[in-house]
């Protein structure tokens, strides 16, 4: 009895030791799973900041991607835009050096309207030297007429006082008698003279008078066809422009707004790689519709320019500065000619009038982009068509 007292004492006493070791052993498991929890926050957190990291890096990756594509689309309209502006000045240059030419003809007209005048007032020089002389001739005569009258006044006065010896010398009267009558018609004779003299004079002086009018006639004339010139050819670059804005918009109806075709200044452009193969001036099948809408196009507006305008198609080929070297085509002046020429034989087939083209082939020597990449190669193989003047 003693024994199992004894048992159960040491029972009791072993029990609480036992719960003492699990409530330590549960604080330090609930203290290890709040490290784990914090841990774990402080995890999340952390991540949480890297994904906002990443996700702001994300979006300002963004925007300099939108950014890089806005300059990209900036720097090739820029581009666009100095293209377009290279063709209008070389386009402004080749007018310049066309009313240069006709200003040139007006000045070889007005420089030899200047010598026929320059003649003329050589004419009334000479005239005027020849009239000072016919003056001074006169102005001679006038003297001898006054010495002649004061002659005749003189033997008048002998006259008379020899009239009263006319019993006594009736030889010397009839001699003096003579004498008188010899100097009337000496007089008579010099009053013609002077009188045949002053018509010459007048005549002269009708002449010059003539050639000043006629002078400032032409003169009027040269200022008033400068001006009428001036007029009419803004007139007709105005009614040109005008059907030219009309093709073109049509033009541009027709064909849409499809890549390798454009509209540069007062031009029409097509990329060489729409009508031609590489290396090639034969038409393929796509080139050739695009070249009959074009000219059904242009014949539906040149019936609209009026018959006075003198008005065609120039078309003009260029190559990129890539070299050719077959036996066709010896240099790019050979192909860009040949390309040209094929396109005017394509537009005369659909009913252009052959004496409203042109072809001319300007080789790689008129680059629309002077770099030396695909890109600009591309741009610079093109035909241009233009409507202009003869």
């Amino acid at each position: 009895m003693a024994f199992g007292r004894r048992r159960r004492i040491h029972q009791d006493n072993i029990w609480p030791g036992f719960v003492d070791a699990l409530a330590t052993l549960l604080m330090v498991i609930i203290f290890l799973l709040m490290i784990f929890v914090l841990a774990q926050v402080f995890l999340n957190e952390t991540l949480s900041g890297r994904e906002s990291a990443l996700e702001k890096l994300g979006s300002d990756m963004s925007e300099l991607t939108e950014l890089l594509n806005l300059e990209r689309k900036a720097n090739k309209d820029l581009r666009t835009n100095m293209a377009g502006l290279s063709q209008e000045l070389q386009a402004s240059l080749r007018l310049r050096d066309e009313y240069s030419l006709k200003l040139k003809g007006l000045e070889d007209k007005n420089q030899q309207l200047n010598e026929r005048l320059a003649d003329a007032f050589q004419t009334i020089e000479a005239d005027k030297e020849k009239i000072e002389l016919k003056l001074a001739e006169v102005a001679k005569l006038q003297q001898d007429v006054a010495a002649l009258e004061a002659l005749r006044e003189e033997l008048t006065k002998e006259v008379q006082q020899q009239a009263s010896k006319l019993e006594q010398k009736d030889g010397q009267l009839i001699e003096e008698r003579k004498i008188a009558e010899s100097e009337r018609a000496q007089r008579a004779l010099l009053n013609q003279q002077m009188a045949a003299l002053r018509e010459q004079l007048s005549a002269i002086q009708e002449a010059l008078d003539a050639s000043e009018a006629l002078n400032n006639d032409q003169k009027a004339q040269i200022k008033s066809l400068g001006k009428r010139l001036n007029a009419a050819l803004a007139t007709k670059v105005q009614e040109l422009s005008k059907y030219r804005s009309e093709f073109f918009g049509e033009l541009r109806k027709v064909l849409g707004n499809r890549s390798g075709i454009r509209i540069v200044g007062d031009r029409f452009v097509f990329q060489s790689e729409v009508l031609f193969n590489s290396g090639e001036a034969k038409l393929g099948e796509a080139g050739k519709a695009q070249l009959e809408q074009l000219a059904l196009t242009l014949l539906e507006i040149s019936q609209k320019i009026p018959a006075k305008i003198d008005w065609i198609l120039r078309v003009d080929g260029h190559t990129d500065n890539v070299p050719i070297a077959t036996a066709k085509f010896p240099s790019n002046w050979e192909l860009s000619t040949q390309r040209a020429i094929s396109v005017v034989k394509e537009l005369i087939a659909h009913g252009i009038a052959p004496e409203r083209l042109a072809a001319t082939g300007f080789g790689e020597f008129q680059p629309l982009d002077g770099r030396h990449d695909e890109i600009a190669k591309r741009r610079n193989r093109r035909i241009e068509l233009k409507l202009t003047q003869r």
